[in-house]
């Protein structure tokens, strides 16, 4: 988890007080964070992943602010038109598709505040952003240059500017092959045929995103008193979020945001969008979550007393706060304003012997046989999308279960195929060294009428090899190893599967039942997750093997 450096006169300033160390030790605490160490002029503390927006003096400080009951309630952010536009060409769609951005004024920018917004900046890019895998962001200072502005792709040869902090021009490659950031971030433009950027209207290069920005027209001074501000990635609403949770922070400098035209081919859109979403609750189920009895009046307190607002059956939610999408996450706020030292622990009524469950022990064997072949275990999401799940593995099935009200486009659908997501995380490291040899042990789902709930969770074992040398006999070796190893009877047939290449896939029987299939994974898979080097795996249902 990210720490966060805060200058504590500026957070004595924020709160308008000066905090006895006791005190603003127990409450940093209790506002679901943890101090690492606090003196005169500095405090250090660690921000848990779902509080992107205390990743700044401001954002942490708005916090402290409301659950000291300094200053509770929603914070209402006043956005002006600034007439401005920014230009999307149809080039990125394929590149970096989505662009949200906007302007601040009346900037007073000293050594100080320089440092807080590279900071909340870095911190933001590491952890929500990805490592600007799925946002990055950029600053510049408007004085610099010419609207309206252009977001667009170029071939790597057609882009050439002075990268921040270096000596020279450079082109698109040569920032990834020299410049110390392009180095580091070159992974994420890999395989790419053109590259994003933003351009003024002199055709000046801002920045080659998400790589770094220009010298010229992007290094922020104490001079600046107006910045332009674009979130750019793959996921509209990531951006969005991002946008507001930097605009926020500006605005409790000081600053007047403005707000921008993004002009996409096929719709404009203006952001950023600072008005709070409203979000359905139940009071009954909030008190029966966390065993107490509030009522509405005291409910109401003790959200404002985390920055919400409440109207009714509604709870407004700050603009930069993405991690509120169920009643459950408001629970867990409610529970920090409550105040966790007043829940008084209870014995269970009922005493049980605890034991491992068998399937756990079978998972635990099965992990340690796997592990012995050298292959990392990993985790990954429930929720993913059509797009990774079916269309690029090559599938059109239509039992697949789509979330009725998703919040993002990444998350649509329940994990489909346990072997996608591992092609997904082969397809995000493919700047580190192989062989990459992966399994997992999850739930996939399906559509199934006879369920009661209309759905149905397979347990299944996944497993891929990537490298120079995977193939099907490499793969095939493994399905040996672990059915021989736990003394099953097994057959293979070949058979066709779009998903793995034709002649070199097969169909794995145990007791005269289809349980998954194994092979060389198709070549267009591997291309569109990505990957470069050669993969093989195969997907079976656990719970068959392990009865």
């Amino acid at each position: 988890m990210p720490t966060v450096t805060i200058n504590r006169k500026v957070l004595d300033r924020i709160i308008g007080k000066k905090l006895p160390d006791d005190k603003l030790k127990d409450r940093i605490s209790m506002l679901g964070t943890d101090l690492e160490r606090m003196d005169d002029s500095e405090i250090v503390v660690e921000i848990f992943p779902n509080r992107p927006d205390m990743l700044s003096e401001q954002g942490f400080g708005r916090a402290m602010c409301s659950f000291l009951g300094v200053q509770t309630g929603l914070r209402k952010y006043d956005v002006k038109k600034s007439g401005e536009k920014v230009i999307v060409t149809k080039e990125v769609k394929d590149v970096r598709p989505f662009t949200v951005c906007a302007i601040a004024r009346n900037l007073k920018l000293d050594d100080e505040k320089i440092r807080e917004i590279i900071q909340v900046q870095e911190k933001l890019h590491i952890t929500f952003c990805r490592k600007r895998k799925k946002a990055a962001i950029g600053i510049y200072p408007l004085e610099k240059i010419k609207m309206p502005i252009t977001f667009t792709a170029k071939k790597p040869e057609d882009i050439k500017f002075r990268p921040l902090e270096a000596n020279r021009e450079m082109a698109a490659n040569e920032i990834l092959e020299q410049h110390p950031t392009g180095k580091e971030y070159a992974h994420l433009v890999k395989g790419l045929k053109k590259y994003a950027v933003f351009q003024d209207a002199n055709s000046e290069i801002l920045s080659f995103t998400p790589i770094i920005n220009s010298h010229k027209t992007g290094k922020v001074t104490d001079a600046t008193k107006e910045v332009f501000i674009e979130v750019s990635g793959p996921s509209l609403h990531t951006n969005e979020y991002v946008l507001n949770i930097l605009t926020c922070a500006l605005a409790d400098m000081g600053a007047q945001i403005y707000s921008m035209e993004v002009v996409y081919p096929d719709k404009t859109i203006t952001t950023p969008n600072l008005s709070p979403r409203e979000v359905d609750y139940s009071l009954d189920f909030l008190n029966k979550t966390l065993g107490i009895s509030l009522n509405h009046k005291e409910f109401k307190e003790n959200m404002e007393k985390m920055g919400f607002g409440v109207e009714k059956d509604k709870v407004l939610v700050p603009c930069y706060r993405p991690d509120i999408i169920h009643q459950v996450d408001l629970a867990e706020d409610l529970a920090i304003a409550y105040g966790y030292e007043t829940f008084i622990p209870e014995l269970p009524k009922k005493a049980t012997p605890g034991e491992e469950d068998a399937i756990e022990k079978f998972r635990k064997k099965v992990s340690i046989l796997l592990a012995g072949l050298n292959m990392l275990e990993t985790s990954s999401y429930h929720i993913s999308n059509k797009d990774l799940q079916l269309k690029k593995m090559l599938l059109k099935e239509k039992d697949y279960v789509e979330l009725a009200n998703s919040k993002s486009e990444d998350y649509t659908l329940m994990r489909y195929s346990m072997l996608a997501s591992l092609m997904q995380i082969l397809g995000e490291n493919t700047h580190n060294e192989y062989p990459q040899d992966l399994y997992e042990m999850g739930y996939i789902f399906r559509q199934d009428d006879a369920e009661e709930t209309g759905v149905r969770e397979d347990l299944v074992l996944s497993i891929v090899k990537c490298g120079p040398d995977a193939e099907y006999t490499k793969i095939r070796q493994v399905l040996d190893y672990l059915f021989t190893s736990l003394d099953m009877k097994y057959e293979v047939k070949e058979a066709s599967h779009p998903s793995y290449m034709e002649g070199r896939c097969a169909k794995i029987i145990v007791g005269g039942k289809d349980i998954g299939y194994l092979g060389e994974l198709n070549p267009q898979v591997l291309e569109n997750f990505g990957v470069s080097m050669p993969a093989a795996g195969m997907e079976i249902k656990f719970w068959v093997i392990y009865k």
